[in-house]
């Protein structure tokens, strides 16, 4: 008993990622509103920032349609783009960084070491 135990809990806190590898990502905070949301995905998605392509209509990160998708997957993306440069995962506090591979079905979020 004592060993399933253990193997769960090392579970819950081993960070894992859909690719095989650790890394980190950026994503929405579940607990702030999609209008602040929205505010920091436009922010993101303006003036070369992140590369939000793939959250278009008929693009593989589109669905779901959900504003908190969209600006995990925005966040994500400027977040990689300009880590290197100092760049944080902040997003005036509507974001935070993951361990865990928020890539799903078609929708890969991008990784750079």
């Amino acid at each position: 008993m004592r060993i399933l135990l253990a193997l769960f809990l090392f579970t819950l806190v081993t960070p894992h990622s859909s690719s095989g590898q650790s890394g980190q990502w950026c994503i929405a905070d579940e607990q702030v509103p999609d209008d602040e949301l929205q505010k920091a995905l436009d922010w993101a998605c303006g003036k070369d920032r992140a590369d939000c392509s793939k959250i278009q209509p008929n693009q593989p990160c589109f669905l779901p349609n959900t504003v908190r998708d969209h600006a995990s997957y925005a966040f994500n993306s400027y977040y990689q783009k300009f880590k290197p440069h100092g760049a944080t995962c902040y997003f005036n506090a509507a974001a935070y960084v993951t361990d865990l591979d928020p890539s799903h079905n078609s929708c890969k979020y991008e990784y750079l070491p």
